[in-house]
């Protein structure tokens, strides 16, 4: 798949990629089952994140202030130590900071600065989490 995949990191059964290539995950990350990631433009994901069940990561839209609907394509980046809730969908073009948090079933539509807590649709600020993370996220179930 031409994927860039740190050690200890787990992918577990039914992800759905896009395409080959464009993407790569850092060490002890987690993806969890059924997630669908879009990587026709390009993720880039870093060291101890979780996405927890059935999250969509869509780098890919269509242009519908367009005469043509034209597609386009915008990267997204998750920074280390951020942690993305069941069933919550990031957006094209959105950067996750340093130990951010994505409530479940938010829709991010914008950046998430480091260490924000965001929930809702679209997905706001609703608080703070520690700066001081250290833990790793990598973990491996039994038939995953």
């Amino acid at each position: 798949m031409r994927f860039e995949i740190g050690p200890r990191t787990s992918i577990f059964m039914e992800a759905w990629f896009d395409t080959r290539g464009n993407f790569s995950i850092g060490s002890d990350s987690v993806i969890n089952q059924r997630c669908r990631l879009d990587n026709r433009g390009g993720i880039t994901i870093g060291d101890n994140v979780s996405l927890a069940a059935e999250t969509c990561v869509l780098t890919a839209d269509h242009d519908v202030r367009t005469t043509d609907n034209r597609g386009r394509e915008r990267p997204i980046k998750i920074d280390d130590y951020a942690f993305v809730g069941t069933r919550a969908m990031i957006l094209p073009g959105v950067t996750i900071g340093r130990g951010a948090v994505v409530a479940a079933g938010a829709v991010v539509t914008r950046d998430v600065e480091p260490y924000t807590i965001v929930a809702g649709v679209p997905a706001k600020a609703i608080g703070q989490r520690p700066r001081e993370l250290g833990y790793a996220s990598g973990y491996r179930r039994l038939f995953a």
